[in-house]
């Protein structure tokens, strides 16, 4: 088996679909020797923010000097960007190994009538936990999956758990309102952990009742710590950070966008809490590692001139923020918009939310078979655009039209889902002769 044959027999598995439920993740964990128990845990559920959040966490906890695994969902350059150590991926070579370990493990239990095939994400959290239990790092940041309560990952206790903000999203599967929602992501709380989170309204509400329930310890951004953002420019911003136990007056982060700062601030409250399980972190670990994090992809200047920026926004509340950013955070003449939507988020109020913005929309179709129909969207867009509204279904095709409709002082936007960013990242970091 190679690495492409290995990919394909993963991804082979979604034809068995989602199905959610701790079952199947907890017979393969046991099948492989239960490595999950082996390790420390920072682990983080919510609707936005969580990769920025892991990102930053980690960069500090690297910097002060550990050796940090992280798992996340989905990848944005390659598959084996889901786990690294200390920034490095897993070795191609490696996953090889542990899938061929690995498949007939999934193979026994899918056999078993009562548990039925394990889903794709089960079976890569299995190899994460695998090979993290193998290297041993002194932390994991593992990323929730899709909710929380259900999630794969739900199956440690961790040494403290970040809940970032929550919104509607992924409502045949976690609820249709917030307070469903939030119900889903408190799930991943358990009895007497710390507990920090964004989360405001009425899914706070449901996030302190359970805290309450669990008797955990509950940290607020807003009330136990905050941000605040002291000045921004296209080369980062800087903020004071008032915690739980310390102050930091002059912090710099290069991730544009307000937001930005108050992920930060999650995950230093983390770290925080971390220092009582003894992970100390030095004030110039906290400074040189904020400062050194980056994670592509979002609101990332890829050129200057004309200013060209993704952002992988993927549901209202992302598109909102996006919104936000692009009124505060650059200047510009004109904005052209490419756009390129997932079918099963909220597409009439996304729209609403950053088409008014642009003068023109170029619509495109990402990569994947969820993928919002352009043709269908075009429909929407025309009523909300004051300029032009072009479809481009290919995507090169369509940053291609965007590149060559904008001059030095105007500002192309690409923004959508993360599948659609991965391959515009890809394209323009390569200089695609395609896209010059």
């Amino acid at each position: 088996m190679n690495y492409q044959e290995a990919l394909r027999w993963i991804h082979g598995i979604q034809r068995f679909g989602m199905n959610p439920g701790l079952e199947r993740i907890k017979a393969l964990l046991d099948s492989l020797g239960n490595p999950q128990r082996k390790l420390n845990y920072l682990h983080i559920g919510g609707s936005n923010g969580k990769g920025s959040v892991a990102a930053f966490a980690a960069g500090v906890l690297e910097t002060a000097g550990y050796r940090v695994g992280m798992y996340t969902s989905p990848y944005l350059v390659q598959f084996t960007n889901r786990m690294a150590i200390n920034g490095e991926d897993i070795s191609q070579e490696r996953l090889v190994e542990m899938v061929a370990r690995i498949k007939p493990k999934v193979e026994a239990i899918a056999a078993d009538p009562d548990l039925g095939h394990p889903t794709e994400f089960e079976v890569v959290t299995a190899i994460a936990f695998t090979y993290f239990a193998e290297e041993a790092p002194d932390l994991v940041i593992l990323e929730v999956g899709l909710g929380g309560r259900l999630d794969a990952t739900n199956v440690i206790d961790p040494l403290a758990t970040i809940i970032t903000t929550v919104s509607l999203e992924h409502t045949q599967i976690l609820g249709s309102t917030v307070e469903e929602v939030a119900g889903e992501k408190a799930g991943i709380i358990k009895e007497g952990c710390d507990v920090v989170t964004g989360a405001t309204g009425k899914a706070l509400e449901v996030i302190q009742q359970k805290c309450r329930d669990k008797k955990a310890n509950l940290y607020i951004a807003g009330q136990d710590f905050e941000a605040r953002v002291q000045s921004s420019n296209l080369e980062g911003q800087n903020f004071q950070y008032r915690g739980i136990g310390h102050t930091f007056e002059d912090l710099h982060i290069t991730m544009l966008g307000e937001y930005q700062a108050g992920n930060a601030a999650l995950a230093l409250a983390a770290l925080e809490l971390l220092e009582e399980k003894g992970f100390y972190v030095r004030e110039e670990a906290v400074q040189s590692g904020l400062g050194s994090t980056r994670w592509p992809g979002r609101l990332e200047v890829m050129r200057r001139a004309p200013l060209v920026v993704l952002d992988g926004a993927h549901n209202l509340e992302a598109f909102q923020g996006l919104r936000h950013s692009v009124k505060t955070a650059f200047s510009y003449r004109y904005l052209v918009l490419v756009l390129g939507l997932l079918a099963d988020k909220a597409l009439e109020e996304i729209l609403q939310e950053i088409v008014p913005l642009a003068d023109s929309v170029i619509l495109t179709t990402p990569n994947s078979p969820r993928a919002a129909d352009p043709w269908m969207l075009q429909e929407i867009v025309s009523g909300l655009s004051p300029g032009p509204v072009h479809v481009v279904e290919n995507i090169s095709g369509a940053v291609k039209l965007a590149l060559s409709m904008a001059r030095s002082p105007d500002m192309v936007l690409v923004a959508g889902s993360l599948y659609l960013i991965s391959d515009v990242r890809h394209q323009l970091t390569r200089g695609s002769a395609s896209l010059l």
